[in-house]
């Protein structure tokens, strides 16, 4: 890791970092030292923050004056005992309250209140508010999580995104370089071709990359194909999709590069980031949102289950949501062996939309590696939709026409991990378009009703 950035004329060691640096500083020494709490003192600390959010939210926002009424907030004890009678806030709630949902007196000592958008993946795009207080959060953790991940900060950062422009900025962004001296960060467009995604990332050799799981493999099928390795490659990051079971290998055995996935959305910023010790493990970032997985009757999963997750950010005093159902299900892991006290998710799985559903009503999340479709023909990209109880249409983007032995192999192969003899059609394509919120489903079912 670099030296710690200076920002006084003249002094470099012990350096002096601008009040932004400092303040990045001194919450990262506080979490350094919560993450090793045990987590009762963990969820102690949580809602002793979370009564303060409540009683601003019920004071100042009006679809909490109703919600909120009766609840103890001036003892931690009780509001913790009293919390699963709250009730979910779910998007179309967030929709149908609108300004609502808006507090009518954000302290001023939070900053700015900033609007965000979601990016709409599920079909309802939201407006959202937060304060600049609470985006300070966001980049702390980010530094946590180069931290964790031990990147060296003096290299070259490059993010294949959405919302970027094809740009050389001198730093890795200001959560950041408050803290270091940070070599360049280079980003491109997502829905730029994965040739010319390759093309650029073995003409720019940067250290570190950033981008979605289905581009990432995209990336490295293509790098198979033809050949190329960013030289300087020391690490990969993705974030925004669920994670292929086999990423993490097709990345070692591709680019010889370590991958570290981030459990983020646009409403909360970071909810779960993984583990650098234990790497299938997904530390739940405990100091800025309270996540519960619940089950089908609102109770908490044990380790092992898996249940919807159910968000409150905890410093976001423009906009409070409180248990709100993002839409997401994961499983819950058992107590992490790295030291860190912070809940475990052992997966995400993403949204309902994404379960197949079988004949006799149960359901799971399906899963397609790589090498499964490799192992039988050229397929480059594929998505697949459950258009009916009992029937699969799976899009193919192959380097070849398909023979017919290769196309009932993976008609065979797709019964088998779809655990059920579904009717396969495959449908050729030249190119699977990405959807301009940039996250890739390869599996989506059927819709409820």
């Amino acid at each position: 890791m670099t030296e710690p950035r200076s920002s006084v004329t003249g002094l470099a060691w012990p350096a002096l970092p601008d009040s932004v640096g400092a303040s990045m500083l001194a919450v990262h020494y506080q979490l350094a030292h919560s993450e090793t709490w045990p987590l009762p003192r963990l969820m102690a600390a949580t809602f002793r923050q979370l009564a303060l959010l409540l009683r601003h939210a019920r004071d100042t926002v009006p679809a909490y004056a109703s919600r909120l009424a009766g609840l103890a907030l001036d003892d931690a004890d009780a509001l913790a005992a009293a919390w699963p009678t709250v009730p979910l806030l779910r998007r179309a709630d967030v929709q149908a309250l609108g300004e609502a949902l808006h507090s009518r007196a954000v302290p001023a000592d939070h900053g700015r209140v900033i609007e965000y958008h979601t990016s709409g993946s599920t079909g309802r795009p939201l407006r959202g508010l937060e304060t600049e207080l609470s985006h300070f959060f966001f980049g702390v953790l980010n530094l946590r999580e180069q931290l964790w991940q031990r990147r060296d900060v003096a290299g070259t950062f490059a993010a294949i995104r959405t919302q970027v422009s094809g740009v050389r900025q001198p730093g890795w962004g200001r959560a950041i370089e408050a803290v270091f001296s940070t070599g360049p960060a280079l980003t491109l467009p997502i829905h730029t071709p994965i040739e010319r995604q390759l093309d650029w990332l073995l003409e720019h050799q940067p250290d570190y990359l950033l981008t979605h799981p289905s581009n990432l493999r995209g990336l490295l099928l293509e790098a198979g194909r033809r050949g190329g390795r960013p030289a300087r490659l020391r690490g990969l990051g993705t974030f925004g999709e669920q994670l292929p079971d086999d990423l993490r290998v097709l990345a070692r055995a591709t680019w010889d590069a370590p991958l570290a996935d981030i459990y983020s959305c646009e409403e909360a910023g970071y909810l779960a980031l993984q583990c650098p010790q234990v790497p299938e493990h997904y530390h739940v970032q405990s100091e800025n949102v309270l996540l519960e997985v619940l089950d089908g009757d609102g109770r908490p999963c044990p380790a092992g289950a898996t249940g919807e997750v159910v968000l409150t950010p905890l410093h976001n005093f423009a906009m409070p949501l409180v248990r709100y159902a993002i839409g997401d299900f994961a499983e819950v892991g058992p107590p992490c062996r790295c030291g860190r006290g912070l809940p475990v998710l052992r997966r995400i799985h993403g949204r309902a939309r994404n379960l197949l559903r079988l004949p006799d009503g149960s359901r799971h999340w399906p899963s397609f590696p790589a090498e499964a479709w490799l192992a039988i023909a050229p397929v480059r990209q594929f998505r697949l939709r459950q258009t009916a109880p009992a029937r699969i249409e799976a899009q193919l983007v192959a380097e070849r026409p398909l023979q017919a032995g290769e196309q009932r192999a993976l008609q065979a192969m797709l019964r088998q991990r779809l655990r059920y003899p579904f009717e396969i059609v495959l449908r050729p394509v030249a190119a699977i378009e990405r959807p301009s919120s940039g996250k890739f489903e390869d599996f989506i079912g059927l819709p409820d009703g």
